[in-house]
């Protein structure tokens, strides 16, 4: 086949361009999202589209998914990045809307890193979403109810992304590999590979079309190859022979167990060893979740204080205030007791089935539903002695109650606790009344 003479010089275009997907089949990952009846598939199929931040990791198709619904709905894609953009690349957008409105083209403009929008921006923009000028898309790795004005964000539909899990990621692996013609990948350097790249496509495209191009000759790209193309990136996620993950693990027990300075010392192991801090904002926030819990809530508003702080600042000073949330998390008092109720009460959901709502908890708003016997019986707790409506049931007729929650002896769930034993006593003694000695 003769080459193209009039095709543009210059390498190609990196492997994540080239694989970036030209349908929403194509798309791996955001099946909560994508699948079948799921919100962007109708928005997709009905080509309708609403204003809307996708919130989700690096790496997740958040500006794959806005290109495909523009072109869905043979929208005008118009791109501004949130860092880069003036007032100014604000009004020629709208007059590039004007323009396509004029000529009966609808216009979407997608905003890239939507959460760094400052006031200026956001005060010319706002307006022609409101009138509908053109549809927005924001993309986001930040809470957008943090970031965002709250304005902007009322005129928005907030959908998560995900971040890609392994079984993704050898897809996109799988489908690299047809792309390039590279010789195989062993299973060992392919697992390294998609811990490495911990959900991100693009981290892990970029790294996989490095391997492929440093590998000439190779018949397999196994773990040796692997470590010569990342060279200190990747060899230092296992520096001292520890695995990443057996690294995160030590970390992760050392704050259940409550000692701060293993804590901390493996929380400097993670960061000499090149990974992501994002990632380990992500783990101190779950760490605050699953094994702090009530018995200090402040922790999670700490973790996540830490994790912003981080966004703000960068590394290295960053890396301060989530040595700061380890040290914090480490000497909380511990609880799992909400996780361990999460569990359970899924666990019943699942065995009891779908339990009708009790006539005196329904909602009642029209006539009629109150002529039904909707909310007929309900105490209002405020109206009660001690705000609390003893003996009344909030659980499904016939069903017993069941007591998922059981706070532990620790910090504030202490108190909790024994909130909870006096409640009980109340419920009991309103349930069993002592007989009247005549």
């Amino acid at each position: 086949m003769n080459p193209d003479l009039f095709a543009p010089a210059g390498p190609p275009p990196p492997l994540a361009e080239r694989l970036r997907p030209l349908t929403l089949d194509e798309v791996i990952g955001q099946a909560h999202l994508l699948g079948p009846g799921r919100p962007l598939r109708r928005a997709f199929e009905r080509g309708r589209l609403h204003s809307m931040i996708l919130w989700g990791p690096p790496g997740v198709g958040k500006t794959t998914l806005a290109r495909l619904l523009a072109g869905a709905v043979k929208l005008r894609f118009i791109v501004l990045s949130a860092v880069l953009a003036g007032v100014k690349d604000i009004r020629e957008a709208v007059e590039q809307a004007h323009i396509a409105r004029q000529a009966g083209q609808g216009t979407l403009v997608f905003v890239d890193e939507v959460h760094r929008f400052n006031k200026a921006q956001q005060d010319a923009f706002l307006p022609h979403v409101e009138s509908g000028l053109f549809v927005f898309i924001g993309a986001t790795t930040e809470n957008p109810s943090f970031e965002v004005n709250s304005a902007l964000l009322s005129r928005a539909t907030v959908h998560v992304l995900h971040a890609l899990d392994a079984t993704d990621l050898r897809q996109l692996l799988t489908r690299a590999q047809s792309v390039l013609d590279a010789p195989p990948l062993s299973d060992a350097a392919a697992s390294r590979l998609i811990a490495w790249a911990d959900g991100d496509a693009r981290r892990l495209l970029n790294a996989y079309d490095n391997l492929v191009a440093q590998a000439e000759g190779a018949s397999e790209l196994d773990e040796a190859l692997l470590e010569r193309s990342l060279g200190e990136q990747l060899r230092r996620y296992d520096k001292g022979g520890d695995q990443f993950y057996d690294t995160i693990s030590a970390l992760h027990k050392s704050v259940r167990g409550s000692d701060p300075d293993a804590a901390l010392y493996w929380f400097a192991r993670m960061i000499d060893g090149g990974a992501d801090p994002r990632y380990l904002a992500r783990r101190l926030i779950r760490m605050a979740n699953e094994d702090v819990g009530n018995a200090d809530p402040r922790a999670l508003r700490l973790a996540l204080d830490a994790a912003e702080t981080y966004e703000r600042l960068g590394s290295p000073e960053g890396e301060l205030a989530l040595a700061q949330a380890v040290v914090y998390l480490a000497v909380a008092p511990k609880s799992n007791a909400v996780y361990v109720a999460w569990k359970a009460a899924q666990a019943l959901v699942k065995t009891q089935g779908s339990q009708p709502v009790p006539a005196h908890l329904r909602n009642a708003p029209t006539s009629l539903m109150k002529h039904l016997g909707h909310g007929a019986g309900y105490r209002y707790a405020h109206d009660e002695p001690g705000g609390f409506s003893a003996g009344q049931s909030y659980w499904p007729d016939g069903m017993p109650s069941h007591p998922l929650y059981q706070p532990v002896a620790r910090g504030l769930e202490l108190k909790i606790g024994e909130k909870l034993n006096q409640l009980r006593s109340l419920n009991e003694a309103a349930n069993n009344p002592l007989p009247d000695r005549a």
